[in-house]
């Protein structure tokens, strides 16, 4: 028998498949889920964040699914200790909470996310505030493309994975890079932290055709759910961090009188495509992760974590 808890991690591009596969591994060993989905804490984004269903959240217990607010500030680190008191908690109960589990699902696109909770984050310095000023100025007289440019130059390695249309994390990279003299990818942890559980990896995978057809899809059935509705309801909340995402920029945009709403369609599906490239390059080079095609039939993937495990 494995010696120490196990967590089972469901990673993959967008719009893959990973909340069903998620659910069947709960439900096949008797658990819960974490949510490492960055974009699902926040209990006022529910369409154009995937959210999973009524049903789907009734079918297993999940946690860290809409429980925060836009309103307030939540960073990876923030998530860290969260997840890692959840997870202490559940695998390590008290004398007086004889209910351990001996197994967790954690599932998420969020490569970053997923990485502070089984390897631990990374160690960055202390960036005076007025280096992160500068760069809101940059962003402000030059534009967003002024610091893509920027980081590319600066740090070719994360430009290929970072959210580049998502100017906190341009400037968060940036604000380091300038300070230190060294690219934000060197800071990078290449030691995991000593855990007290077991990680083990899924991954869905798709031809990139596919994947590209499924994101078209799920944002036609977003604008058909009320994604433009949601959106509406939460322009004035624009400048927050959580909603400088894919899938409410582009219709702020739109909004904004900027583009027709075709356009801002058209633009959420590219940059959903694009999304989904980051991620793969994220997840590709980890080499633990156990590939699967998304259309695999779970009671394999089972069979296969069950095996490889002694779960």
């Amino acid at each position: 028998m494995n010696p120490k808890p196990v967590i089972i991690c469901v990673v993959g591009p967008t719009a893959i498949g990973k909340t069903s596969l998620s659910i069947a591994l709960a439900q096949a060993f008797s658990t819960e889920i974490i949510s490492a989905d960055s974009r699902q804490f926040y209990k006022e984004m529910s369409i154009g964040t995937a959210v999973p269903t009524l049903e789907e959240l009734a079918a297993v217990p999940h946690h860290f699914i809409q429980n925060r607010s836009i309103s307030e500030d939540y960073s990876v680190g923030d998530f860290e200790r969260d997840a890692m008191d959840f997870i202490n908690k559940r695998f390590f109960p008290s004398a007086s909470n004889e209910n351990a589990l001996k197994t967790l699902i954690m599932v998420g696109g969020s490569g970053l996310y997923i990485d502070a909770v089984i390897r631990g984050l990374d160690e960055f310095p202390n960036v005076p505030q007025e280096n992160r000023e500068k760069l809101n100025r940059e962003l402000d007289d030059f534009g967003l493309a002024h610091l893509q440019n920027k980081l590319k130059k600066a740090d070719p390695e994360h430009f290929a994975k970072v959210d580049i249309h998502n100017p906190h994390r341009l400037i968060r990279a940036l604000e380091i890079v300038e300070y230190s003299g060294k690219p934000y990818s060197s800071f990078l942890k290449k030691k995991r932290e000593n855990r007290n559980f077991d990680t083990f990896l899924i991954g869905l995978t798709a031809e990139r055709e596919i994947v590209y057809d499924r994101i078209n899809r799920r944002v036609d059935n977003m604008i058909k759910e009320g994604l433009l509705e949601e959106a509406k309801a939460l322009y004035s909340y624009r400048d927050k961090n959580a909603l400088q995402t894919v899938g409410y920029r582009e219709l702020f945009e739109y909004i904004n009188g900027n583009i027709s709403q075709e356009e801002a369609v058209s633009e959420i599906k590219k940059n959903s495509r694009r999304f989904a490239k980051r991620q793969g390059t994220w997840f590709r080079k980890n080499e633990n992760i156990n590939w699967f095609p998304y259309d695999t039939n779970y009671d394999t993937i089972i069979q296969f974590i069950k095996e490889k495990n002694a779960l």
